[in-house]
């Protein structure tokens, strides 16, 4: 199968296309020439959270946040290292509540930490609360 997949760019959020088989492989953008993968979550805004929902063929595996949310505080280790398991089969993003408030009421997002995943831009499932590494994975490997 040599279907060519979009990925934007976690840096410029320029559009690349990236054989699926070669996808394991990684890369680097063609516009500034940085890694299309971190295996960390980026965090994003509203403008660049819907261009990654829109532009790319990677489902998005979202953590909605807020620095004085306890439980958030221990969900985000937790989602980083999830990042470094699941990337680049997915690319996580974490939308800070707080700052990203008409994209959380667009959302519903009613409680903190919320999961979402996102697959061709459509919500596929939803979490709230925070899980532990086995938790996440499985839950993350259930829905998509």
């Amino acid at each position: 199968m040599s279907e060519n997949l979009h990925i934007v760019c976690p840096h410029c959020d320029g559009i690349n296309r990236v054989p699926q088989a070669k996808l394991d492989a990684g890369g680097n953008c063609g516009a500034c020439h940085k890694p299309l993968f971190t295996s960390k979550p980026l965090s994003l805004n509203q403008t660049r959270f819907q261009r990654h929902l829109a532009k790319s063929d990677l489902p998005l595996l979202v953590d909605f946040w807020a620095e004085w949310c306890g439980p958030c505080k221990m969900m985000s280790p937790v989602f980083a290292q999830a990042a470094t398991q699941l990337e680049p089969q997915m690319r996580l993003v974490k939308i800070n509540s707080e700052q990203e408030q008409a994209l959380s009421a667009q959302l519903n997002i009613r409680s903190i930490p919320t999961l979402l995943i996102f697959k061709q831009g459509r919500e596929v499932a939803r979490m709230s609360g925070a899980l532990d590494l086995p938790q996440l994975l499985a839950w993350v490997r259930q829905n998509s």
